[in-house]
């Protein structure tokens, strides 16, 4: 009989064990559920999640844990749709901007064909202006796109090691008839044997972009001995540097790091050509090879446009 007492009270206590071991688990299944809930309901409306408690190795700590990485991946996507938004409507009010005075200058100018009767000289000379003002629009245009599939990523970098010399070669040759214009001399100091990852096509684009930049605001009432843009290269630690001196007007520190910005033009040279890009794509195009550009001028003395491309780098990447 002692036995069978003793069997009853053990079952008896076992019982209440899992009863209120039960009672415990359903408390911990509500808690964690409203829990839950609250914090599904402050994602759902936008606001920060909080851990009432911070019970380490607990179910609900590592729930936590993986709501705030979902919480931080929404709150990271919604800032970049945010930064995309504004970035389109920056560049659709860009191209509404610096479309506006071609088009009403070719209006202006096929209105005043209209109007000339049997004058074929003035007829010329606006149809010369019109052809002026169309090609501004299809260099705009073209730009454009440029700027819109880099930045989207639909043109992609490929980079290889490939001779700087010819990529170089090709951005002299094409600015060269510019230069000439205006006698000013180009003069570069590169190994021919020097190789480097760089993406030659848009290296050369960069490039070009930098000597014309300088092409076209070098003064003509220089000195001719002193009108010049001197390009050297040199194989730093890490880097390349590449090296464009000009004699051109200089440009004031406070806005060295502005005319880097899409369609900045520094207000004494809005009679110039030109839509403010060139400096912007190739500072792009060298960033998205994992280099940089910088500027040291000063104004009446010149500037200096330095390109650095890092020496060790994957062939390419997408």
């Amino acid at each position: 009989m002692a036995g069978l007492a003793v069997i009853i009270i053990c079952l008896t206590l076992a019982l209440i064990w899992m009863w209120k071991r039960m009672e415990k688990m359903k408390q911990e299944i509500y808690t964690f559920t409203d829990r839950l809930e609250e914090c599904l309901d402050a994602m759902a409306s936008g606001e920060e999640i909080k851990n009432p408690e911070n019970c380490e190795d607990s179910l609900w700590d590592k729930v936590y844990e993986r709501l705030r990485r979902i919480e931080n991946i929404w709150s990271r996507r919604e800032e970049e749709s945010v930064a995309e938004k504004k970035q389109i409507k920056e560049l659709i009010s860009d191209i509404s901007h610096q479309t506006k005075t071609p088009i009403a200058n070719i209006k202006i100018y096929l209105e005043l064909l209209d109007n000339e009767e049997e004058n074929t000289e003035k007829q010329r000379e606006y149809l010369g202006k019109i052809e002026g003002q169309t090609e501004k629009l299809d260099f705009l245009l073209k730009s454009m796109v440029k700027m819109s599939r880099l930045e989207t990523g639909i043109i992609e970098i490929h980079k290889k090691p490939c001779s700087i010399y010819e990529t170089l070669g090709r951005a002299v040759a094409a600015i060269v008839p510019k230069a000439e214009k205006k006698k000013i001399g180009i003069y570069v100091e590169c190994p021919e044997n020097l190789m480097l990852c760089h993406d030659s096509k848009w290296t050369e684009e960069a490039i070009f972009n930098i000597l014309d930049n300088a092409v076209k605001y070098t003064k003509e009432d220089c000195p001719p001995k002193s009108r010049n843009i001197q390009i050297g290269v040199a194989v730093q630690e890490f880097f390349t540097k590449i090296s464009f001196k000009d004699s051109g007007k200089g440009i004031a520190m406070d806005r060295q790091a502005e005319i880097f910005r899409r369609f900045y033009r520094e207000p004494e040279i809005h009679d110039q050509e030109g839509i403010g890009v060139g400096l912007y794509l190739a500072r792009k195009i060298i960033t998205m090879q994992d280099g940089y550009i910088d500027v040291q001028s000063e104004p009446g003395k010149g500037s200096c446009f330095r390109i650095f491309l890092p020496n060790n780098s994957k062939e390419s990447y997408e």
